[in-house]
């Protein structure tokens, strides 16, 4: 991973939000000292995305002039390797060049491949207009697509463009009110991302850090109202009290996750303590009843003793005992005979 390469994915402007976030999990991918060669089903699985659907964000990517791929073959076996991903950043980028150059073989290759790394497939055969009997697939001149009836026996079906089991695409066509209403949530959740990043200290024209710019920003946001459960203004106070204890802005969304998560366990307790409170009254009102006098406790065993029904030895200690003769309820000689000393 490379902040630097993410934070060039993310200042890039004028993409559609999916082209950019597969440009942004390819820097992700990207290592300073290797470069960037994620697996195709790697990056759909990051990007949650067909393999299909990625293939024609990436040909935007390079048609944008922010990626070059470079195809690799392994000498040995002939089975198609990851691709490798030169990213605008990188030194020496040079875009596709639609025109192939007699002298360094450019355009020839896939994917426009120039001198600098025409070393990397130099495995690969010249153009051939019918396919290669080695590898057992289509032309290599062509990038892997659905146009293959057949999947390649090296390559197994994995290469084989399927995008999904209906094969009739039909126009969707959204209503109006149902994107008016989409719209209108994107703009009140705009207002309220502002409303936090004033809440935190940032001026209202400050150039925000990076970590707080485009989608990824507000998508961990939306994380604490959809996963952690804080309401927007429950979000916007604890940022205000965050601030007492660190005057100066965050630089993410994630230095806020602990204080967020502390806010939605606090509030979790009182939602519990609050439905308890009720029972835990009831509860206490019962326990606390109005406790009986001498002369009941008197009156009510002496009825035990003078009946005559099983009257337990235990039932009876001296205090009960002390408490009856004093009141003449009952007689010394009726307390021996029912078992009472």
């Amino acid at each position: 991973m490379s902040h630097d390469a993410t934070n060039w994915a993310i200042q890039r402007r004028g993409l559609k939000p999916t082209t950019k976030i597969v440009l942004w999990h390819l820097c992700d991918r990207f290592n300073p000292d290797f470069g960037c060669f994620p697996s195709q089903d790697r990056l759909a699985h990051d990007c949650e995305i067909s393999r299909s659907t990625l293939n024609e964000h990436l040909d935007r990517l390079e048609e944008e002039h922010l990626l070059r791929r470079v195809p690799r073959i392994d000498p040995v076996t002939k089975r198609q390797l990851p691709t490798r991903y030169i990213l605008g950043f990188e030194e020496g980028f040079a875009p596709h060049d639609p025109e192939p150059c007699p002298e360094t073989g450019h355009g020839f290759l896939p994917f426009g491949q120039d001198a600098e790394t025409a070393s990397e497939i130099a495995t690969i055969p010249a153009y051939l207009p019918e396919p290669c009997p080695e590898i057992a697939h289509g032309n290599p001149q062509e990038p892997v697509s659905g146009f293959c009836p057949d999947p390649c026996p090296e390559n197994a079906e994995s290469r084989v463009r399927n995008p999904d089991t209906n094969l009739v695409r039909e126009p969707l066509s959204k209503p109006v009110k149902e994107e008016e209403g989409a719209q209108a949530r994107e703009a009140d959740f705009e207002r309220f991302f502002a409303e936090l990043l004033t809440a935190l200290g940032f001026a209202a024209n400050a150039t925000l850090p990076a970590w707080w710019q485009g989608w990824p920003a507000r998508t961990h946001v939306r994380r604490w109202i959809e996963d952690i459960g804080l309401s927007r203004k429950r979000i916007i106070e604890v940022a205000t009290e965050t601030r007492a204890d660190h005057p100066n802005p965050p630089d993410g969304p994630k230095a806020l996750d602990r204080f967020m998560e502390r806010a939605a366990q606090r509030d979790a307790q009182t939602a519990i303590a609050t439905a308890k409170g009720p029972r835990s009254k009831r509860r206490r009102k019962r326990e606390d009843a109005p406790r009986l006098s001498d002369d009941e406790k008197a009156a009510f065993y002496a009825k035990m003793v003078n009946a005559d029904g099983y009257l337990p030895v235990s039932a009876i200690n001296n205090s009960i005992r002390d408490l009856m003769l004093v009141r003449g309820l009952v007689t010394p000689e009726r307390l021996q005979m029912r078992g009472v000393r």
